[in-house]
């Protein structure tokens, strides 16, 4: 009977381990509007595909969004937004980093700052 209890008591505790360890994924699609063309997609990508807790990303730029899946115990929505907006980029209500939006090529600033996407 005891290697039984012993048997049952090291089976619940693996399995309440295992649960434990699971990493929880989930998926956010930020607004991002100051997304101009191609150059903007593969900078925000690029940047965002080495910080921790990022799994993937993908930056649409004709529909102005970035859908970033991400592991929730390593990072949380607030900080991807900082993220996109220390790449010089509008992130929902985070504005873009001054000194990064400066150092944007021209295409991937906004129309009103002398930028916008080349015209043929």
């Amino acid at each position: 009977m005891k290697k039984f209890q012993l048997l049952a008591f090291l089976l619940v505790g693996i399995v309440t381990v295992s649960f434990a360890q699971q990493k929880v994924v989930k998926t956010v699609v930020i607004k991002t509007p100051t997304v101009q063309c191609e150059n903007c997609k593969k900078r925000i990508e690029n940047y965002m595909s080495h910080e921790e807790g990022i799994q993937k990303v993908v930056v649409d730029f004709k529909k102005k969004t970035t859908t970033v899946t991400y592991l929730t115990d390593r990072t949380n929505p607030e900080n991807i937004k900082a993220l996109i907006a220390n790449v010089g980029y509008d992130a929902d209500d985070i504005t873009a980093e001054p000194d990064a939006y400066k150092r944007l090529p021209s295409c991937c600033k906004k129309p009103e700052d002398g930028g916008g996407p080349a015209k043929n």
